[in-house]
């Protein structure tokens, strides 16, 4: 059974005159990781801020767990990887980690056996006696994520984790969050959507500090109306776009960039539409990249109707 674990009710911030977050109304679920998404400067940065409790709100309310940010009472169940965060470049990544796990109230073997788990799941064993400055930038960033899983919160805020990292480590970090999913919820703010639209179940948009979207479900399946997109190598959009659209089941296609189609159809009467289309390309001798069921998330955030 789902619980409330954020709750923000007309919260407003203002920096100098400039309005950051203006209104924001949202009440967020326990088991699924959400994604925040915007443009620079939407105010993702800022609403993370003040639910990690680093920032306080220019006016409204919010809370965590039925606390508010910062509480003593959520020490050791919730936890923040604001963005560009660095370790202390003095000590080394075992002496840290014990130092946070010691925070959290673990005795020293406590402690020290936390940290191995966590430092072993994020690939860092061998490198849990070097100081920060030693370290890559992806091992560097593997470890700062690291950090915040140490103790296993229920909540972990994560702004801009895979910022900078090689497709090695992204894939890395996503298979990390994506097995501490079942125990932890995670809000990832992120300009990557691919990354986000394999990790999150919902999607929260913010533009000009308003919540502009709070409700995409990545999760389509509910409804009779499906999608399947497919990324062509060149081809003729429009003899492409009428000669889908004409096949049996076919609702609408709609071509949002080059290369890329995205076909509606009704599932309960067409549940083979992924082989007519494969058929239609083969006869017509177009070349695919990819094809796959749903929208991508770009598509439902900027190009939906």
């Amino acid at each position: 059974m789902s619980s409330t674990i954020i709750q923000c009710q007309q919260l407003n911030h203002v920096y100098a005159g400039k309005v950051a977050l203006n209104d924001i109304n949202v009440e967020l679920e326990a088991g699924e990781a959400i994604g925040l998404v915007g443009p620079n400067g939407a105010g993702k940065t800022t609403l993370l801020s003040i639910l990690s409790g680093f920032l306080h709100p220019t006016s409204g309310t919010v809370s965590l767990f039925g606390q508010p940010p910062g509480a003593t009472q959520l020490i050791g169940k919730v936890s923040a990887l604001p963005q560009d965060a660095r370790l202390d470049p003095s000590f080394t990544l075992k002496e840290q980690f014990i130092f946070y796990a010691r925070l959290q109230g673990y005795t020293t073997q406590q402690a020290i056996l936390e940290v191995n788990r966590v430092l072993e799941a994020f690939a860092l064993s061998e490198a849990a006696d070097e100081k920060p400055g030693v370290l890559s930038h992806g091992m560097a960033k593997r470890a700062a994520i690291a950090q915040a899983l140490i103790g296993k919160p229920t909540l972990v805020l994560l702004d801009e984790p895979t910022a900078g990292l090689d497709p090695v480590n992204v894939r890395t970090v996503r298979s990390i969050i994506a097995e501490q999913t079942s125990s932890t919820t995670f809000i990832i703010s992120s300009h990557d959507l691919a990354e986000l639209d394999r990790l999150c179940r919902r999607i929260l948009l913010l533009e000009n500090g308003r919540l502009q979207i709070e409700n995409i479900q990545v999760d389509e399946q509910q409804s009779a109306t499906r999608f399947i997109t497919l990324q062509m190598e060149s081809c003729p959009a429009p003899e492409m776009t009428a000669k889908l659209a004409a096949l049996d089941g076919v609702l609408q296609v709609t071509n949002p960039q080059k290369n890329e189609f995205v076909v509606a159809y009704n599932a309960e009467k067409h549940p083979t539409m992924d082989q007519q289309l494969m058929q239609c390309l083969q006869t017509n001798h177009w070349q695919y990249r990819q094809l796959s069921h749903g929208k991508t998330l770009e598509e439902k955030l900027f190009f939906s109707e």
